[in-house]
């Protein structure tokens, strides 16, 4: 597998942009709490860089959700964690790392409003609108990305490259050696 020599997004960009979300995200919740969920694992560096700079009350939840196996998508995704608290009546922002297709979103804000929250709000590091299949609505994104699939910053290829400081487009899934070159 090769990855760009140039980041498609440097730490610089990122921990820039990440800040301007804390802030928005904190003014819209003045004066109240807020439960971030987290999509593990893909999520777990961006939403540890958010929740650090959010100003109002956070309390951390985690939902486990896997939709890929290498850079295939599966249909349907699988979640095999939810919430332990109770959401009932809470304020909740979804922490995503990436907003693809929006099947394992979608899934997932179903799954989560389903526990009666006052509020579901969705913060994705990065989209990808040119592959949506399902519509979902995203009250704080990122960066709006081209149909790559990247790595880094906690995304990964085969569990690979997570802790890349940098977010970087996978090139081919293959090996120099197996692509030929």
């Amino acid at each position: 597998m090769r990855l760009s020599e140039t980041p498609l997004l440097t730490n610089e960009q990122i921990q820039q942009r990440v800040a301007e979300m804390a802030a928005a995200i904190s003014q819209d919740y003045a004066n109240r709490e807020i439960v971030v969920v987290v999509v593990l694992k893909g999520s777990i560096i961006f939403a540890s860089d958010l929740i650090r700079k959010i100003t109002v009350p956070v309390s951390l939840e985690f939902i486990r959700a896997k939709s890929y196996s290498g850079m295939t998508a599966w249909q349907p995704p699988q979640i095999s964690m939810m919430p332990e608290q109770s959401l009932k009546d809470k304020h909740v922002l979804l922490v995503e790392d990436i907003l693809d297709t929006g099947t394992t979103t979608a899934l997932i804000e179903k799954r989560l409003t389903e526990l009666e929250p006052e509020s579901v709000a969705l913060a994705v590091l990065l989209d990808k609108p040119s592959r949506r299949r399902f519509h979902v609505d995203c009250e704080y994104t990122g960066f709006t990305i081209e149909d790559h699939f990247v790595v880094g910053y906690g995304l990964d290829l085969d569990e690979q490259h997570r802790n890349l400081p940098n977010i970087y487009t996978v090139l081919d899934g293959k090996t120099p050696e197996e692509s030929g070159r």
